[in-house]
């Protein structure tokens, strides 16, 4: 079983997006008085922790993810007073806290970078990432921002460009420096000071560039030429995943075990090698868990989900991942993958039985746990950067952050007593509210359930994990020594044999024989191994 110190092997974390958790002041955006005021619901699901989206003053441009203070709370969260109050809360009901870090980039409103465009010779001018114009004027190599166009721009004072992998209002941090190291490392003492216990490291992968600012290539997997942003059409070799992002993560590392029980999460955002890093990220003494977008898109089979788990733990048998089904970044689970489901509350229990049965730790994001889908938005309810840019091919990340729903019956959803929220809640979420799920076979008395069943079961949180070989649909897999988990991951009845006698921990629609197993549609089974 995991120590206390490594309380984070294995364990569930529960994403809040703070704009659209709980608004407490009537102002249409989420805060933290509303968090602490919700933090027992959050805690009746028997999570580890909780992940807070970005609470730093910022222009908002990118939803928090563009900061211009880092050691301060934005007034539309609230104050310092409500996240002490927060996390002393949290900490009462047992619940860890990790809060986003935002280390690859800042808000070109922060001070440091106000400070280093004004001229090529202050204190702060190598603290961004500046480069000269070719001769013809244009951007110094070819790389590309995720958000659309050049991922450089123009300074008229310094006469020189620079770089942003994101918005032009994000420029990136050179973290080559290390005086910048020390003043993000710096940043995060403060927070860990403050009590908090581990950081979510958002695009860990960005922190360093090629200095050579080489050129990349074109992108040769065959989807690539069908990406809606320019910026997949690259080989992304040059502008991210450089090896000297390593010596910076063992620093940060180094930092984590100065303090009691401490956690690093980072994001990996890959279109080549996301496992790989992963794996090397959290190798050695570096960090302590990785998570990908790997499961995040549209794929729900067996031969999937084989592949990927199987290798994570062939390239990085020492390293440990973080899984995910949904966050604030991608559609939702239940949106991606209705057509594997013939009823919707079965599928979201069987999706929860899967992910919660991984090896490694897990997260799931705010509403998961309701079954909740996406919300469909017009252009002029859209907020996010990515939606607006590219309509309509691409509808952004608004529609999967749309405010948490309490009350059915009630103004918003319960979210707010406001005339209007930051994003509106409609219909169709409202419908899935907490308060509607009271019922023993609902999606979110099926998460507690499975989340008790993972606490109570050794081999469900630290357990090996074997994958069984079973026709498909059919997904099976052991967990340490005594677990089978088989699930039919589709909308159609199957039968499968399978070896041994099974006494069924967790089940839905399934029906045991000697040696066989009958699933229903979207059926599946947890169940411990009886002796021979």
């Amino acid at each position: 079983m995991a120590t206390e110190k490594e309380w984070w092997r294995g364990s569930v974390t529960y994403q809040i997006y703070p704009r659209s958790f709980m608004d407490s002041n009537a102002d249409g955006v989420g805060d933290l008085k509303g968090i602490t005021a919700r933090l027992d619901h959050v805690a009746s699901l028997d999570v580890d922790a909780i992940w807070l989206s970005p609470i730093f003053p910022s222009p908002m441009k990118d939803m928090g993810y563009d900061v211009s203070d880092y050691t301060d709370i934005d007034p539309c969260f609230g104050t310092m007073a409500d996240f002490d109050a927060m996390v002393a809360r949290a900490h009462e009901l047992g619940l860890k806290v990790i809060i986003d870090q935002v280390l690859s980039h800042a808000s070109d409103q922060h001070a440091f970078f106000i400070e280093s465009k004004s001229s090529r010779d202050n204190p702060k001018a190598d603290w961004f990432v500046w480069a000269n114009p070719n001769h013809d004027g244009t951007p110094p190599n070819n790389w590309l921002s995720i958000f659309g166009g050049p991922a450089w721009s123009w300074d008229s004072r310094r006469k020189q460009y620079y770089l942003h992998n994101f918005l032009k209002e994000q420029p990136d941090w050179n973290l080559h420096n290390p005086d910048v190291q020390d003043y993000l490392l710096g940043v995060m003492r403060f927070w860990l000071e403050r009590g908090v216990d581990g950081f979510r490291l958002d695009t860990v992968n960005f922190y360093m560039h090629d200095q050579l600012l080489r050129n990349n290539a074109a992108n040769h997997l065959p989807w690539a030429q069908q990406a809606h942003r320019p910026f997949e059409m690259q080989y992304n070799l040059f502008s991210r995943n450089q090896p000297e992002n390593l010596a910076f993560l063992e620093r940060i590392r180094a930092l984590l075990d100065e303090y009691d029980a401490r956690t690093t999460v980072g994001e990996v955002g890959d279109t080549h090698f996301a496992i790989e890093l992963m794996g090397q990220y959290t190798s050695g003494k570096r960090l302590h868990m990785a998570y990908s977008f790997e499961l995040l898109g549209p794929n729900y089979s067996p031969e999937f989900f084989r592949s990927r788990i199987t290798e994570f733990w062939r390239k990085a048998p020492e390293g440990w991942p973080c899984w995910a089904f949904s966050n604030h970044d991608v559609p939702r689970h239940m949106t991606r993958w209705k057509e594997f489901g013939a009823d919707h509350d079965a599928l979201a229990r069987q999706a929860a039985a899967v992910l919660l049965a991984f090896q490694g730790s897990v997260c799931i994001y705010q509403g998961e746990e309701l079954g909740q889908t996406d919300t469909a938005l017009e252009y002029h309810e859209l907020t996010d950067p990515e939606a607006i840019n590219f309509w309509p091919e691409a509808l952004g990340r608004d529609g999967a952050r749309t405010p948490m729903v309490w009350e059915a019956g009630a103004s918003n959803g319960g979210f707010s007593e406001a005339n209007a929220t930051w994003l509106p809640v409609k219909p169709p979420q409202a419908a899935r509210a907490v308060d509607t799920q009271g019922g023993a076979d609902s999606v979110l008395n099926f998460y507690r359930r499975m989340l008790a069943l993972r606490r109570a079961e050794a081999d469900l949180r630290v357990g090996g994990m074997v994958f069984l070989d079973l026709p498909d649909p059919i997904l099976g897999f052991t967990r340490g020594e005594g677990l089978v988990c088989a699930y039919n991951l589709s909308p159609e009845a199957v039968a499968c044999d399978i070896k041994g006698a099974l006494e069924p921990l967790l089940s839905q629609d399934i029906t045991l024989t000697d040696g066989q197993i009958s699933f229903g549609p979207n059926g599946f089974v947890i169940a411990r191994k009886r002796a021979a």
